[in-house]
């Protein structure tokens, strides 16, 4: 039964977790992985053997369990969305909204500049070893969150500042393209005023793609760890 305890926290934890719970890893791994997790780990967390027939006590147990492992998981996912709504945005200011790609992290209609920023990250989270950092930071969870107990209140206080954090994050990974756009744009409507019968939109469109993708190659570093940064230090901490 404590083995069943743990196994619904990480598993819950590993559905939205960032590189272990995305789409394109088959179900039936994911599973497989975190009943081998929930084992590795079992005589680490300092859970002992569970002794309960109540079922009502058993149901408060799991729920607990389930909805702390849930709002980790989530509140990880809500900080990847920041590179999603980045994606969106870079790609609406480089005339790439309509690239439409695969979805990549469970987010629909990604284009293809988003597509790229989530694999990027996904991809950085095992080259870094960050992966061993999402670890060590689900058992730390067994010393911030008392098996069976939750505090409702924080937890919903942390994820609404995890949306806050998250919103910043794609502001500020997509802020140098917002400042190439509209300088760009505004060429191009004095442009158009100056000379009504010049196809500035044929004319420019070329240039602000290709200014778009060579901002990206220039900026793509510093956009990612300005994600993995905020990323590994919630992790370590579980607060903003």
């Amino acid at each position: 039964m404590g083995y069943f305890v743990i196994f619904a926290r990480l598993g819950s934890a590993l559905m939205f977790m960032p590189g272990f719970g995305e789409t394109s890893v088959p179900v039936r791994h994911r599973l497989f992985f975190g009943l081998i997790l929930s084992a590795a780990l079992y005589p680490a967390t300092g859970l002992g053997p569970v002794a309960e027939d109540r079922p009502a006590a058993l149901l408060m147990i799991f729920g607990a369990e389930i909805t702390i492992g849930l709002w980790i998981g989530l509140v990880a996912r809500t900080l990847l969305s920041a590179l999603q709504f980045a994606g969106y945005q870079i790609a609406m200011m480089a005339g790439l909204a309509n690239a439409l790609a695969p979805n990549m992290g469970a987010f629909e209609g990604a284009t293809s500049m988003a597509s790229m920023l989530l694999a990027g990250a996904t991809a950085l989270i095992f080259i870094t070893d960050l992966h061993h950092l999402i670890l060590q930071s689900l058992l730390m969870s067994y010393q911030l969150f008392v098996p069976g107990t939750f505090m409702l209140a924080d937890l919903t206080d942390q994820f609404a500042r995890a949306v806050q954090v998250s919103l910043y994050l794609g502001m500020s990974i997509a802020a140098p393209f917002y400042v190439t756009g509209l300088v760009l744009n505004v060429g191009m409507g004095l442009a158009n005023r100056m000379m009504a019968s010049l196809q500035v939109f044929f004319i420019a469109q070329p240039l602000l793609i290709g200014l778009g993708l060579g901002l990206m190659v220039l900026a793509i570093p510093t956009m990612m760890r300005g994600f993995l940064e905020p990323f590994a230090d919630w992790l370590s901490t579980y607060r903003f």
